[in-house]
């Protein structure tokens, strides 16, 4: 039997009464409930055009503002100012590309890291051009040896146990160094560019919060870094384990390695095989301040979203890196800080 639902009177003569079927009621309520739906994704897909549209003619502009910034470095006294005001801009702007990944394409964010990628390349080159770097020998404490000895101008024909430290107005780090701990501290890293280079078993300690970190050619290594302002830059990296928190990792031409991530966008991978991921575990004191100081949320980890570039099957997990069984993190890490 049909069921009614509604009454409807109409005032005439038999002052007739209308009932009018639930079905009907139904078949018009969901056809209401479809028009809002459909006028909901309308309005959504135009406020996230909106917000695309806005993000790219906003990230243009201050792109093009800080390759004016570079392009008019000169050598002199004005040099490192002008090279520090291109590397805070870069900074935000990575911010800015961070906290609008949640609305742009796949194609959009790689083609704006592409473009913070060649920013940071073009900033290197003209510190490196602008602010030539001055070398130090720095003598390295093996594992388990005393004090580390104060810095010694360098000479020819150095032995195994000094390490090459690069320093200039905005970048420090370690390069072409085999078999050593490196350890810096916060008051040498003091937010500023960290290059790690061509290292070889080596284990490394930065207890402090660099600006940007760049991992070059390292094998068999143990690198464990504070918080990071904006991105950690890892390129041919084998067989390692690498720690840190950041904005942002990009991580090229690496293979057989572990990596400890705190990240508050996303991930990204390129041309890369066996790499594993787990969240940051790693402390050491002052790390709360620290990461205070580089305007990271500790509360806010996304270390298990990673995006390959060379893995675009929507639906079927990249073959290129996988998670970390929880038996097999590294809960607890070997203390290698100097003796003071």
């Amino acid at each position: 039997m049909e069921s009614y639902g509604v009454e409807v009177s109409a005032e005439n003569d038999d002052r007739e009464t209308i009932k009018v079927p639930e079905r009907v009621l139904r078949r018009d309520q969901a056809r209401l409930e479809e028009v809002e739906r459909r006028r909901n994704v309308k309005e959504s897909q135009t406020v996230t055009e909106e917000k695309s549209d806005f993000f790219t003619s906003t990230f243009n502009a201050e792109k093009a503002a800080v390759e004016e910034i570079i392009s008019s470095c000169n050598y002199g006294d004005q040099a490192s100012k002008t090279l520090e005001e291109a590397s805070v801009k870069i900074q935000q702007l990575q911010k800015f590309l961070n906290d609008s990944v949640m609305f742009l394409t796949q194609y959009e964010i790689r083609q704006a890291q592409a473009s913070l990628q060649k920013l940071q390349s073009s900033l290197a080159d003209n510190r490196e051009e602008a602010l030539p770097k001055k070398k130090f020998a720095f003598r390295s404490r093996n594992a388990g040896t005393g004090k580390q000895p104060a810095p010694k101008q360098e000479t020819s024909g150095k032995s195994a146990s000094v390490v090459d430290v690069a320093i200039c107005a905005n970048q420090c780090g370690f390069s072409n160094v085999d078999s050593q701990v490196l350890i810096m501290h916060a008051e040498e890293i003091q937010q500023r560019d960290v290059l790690l280079s061509n290292l070889t078993n080596c284990k490394v300690r930065l207890y402090g919060c660099p600006s940007t970190v760049h991992i070059k050619i390292v094998r068999n290594c143990e690198i464990l870094c504070g918080p990071v302002s904006s991105s950690v830059f890892v390129d041919q990296c084998i067989d390692s384990t690498l720690a840190a928190p950041c904005q942002q990792l990009r991580t090229h031409n690496t293979s057989a390695t572990q990596i400890y991530l705190h990240v508050t966008s996303r991930a990204i991978i390129e041309d890369c095989h066996g790499v594993r991921v787990a969240p940051f575990t790693w402390t050491y004191p002052g790390i709360h301040e620290h990461f205070k100081k580089s305007g990271l949320d500790p509360e806010r980890n996304n270390w298990e979203q990673v995006d390959d570039f060379n893995w675009l099957a929507s639906g079927t997990p990249s073959p290129n890196w996988t998670i970390i069984p929880e038996s097999e993190r590294i809960s607890s890490w070997e203390s290698v800080q100097p003796a003071t």
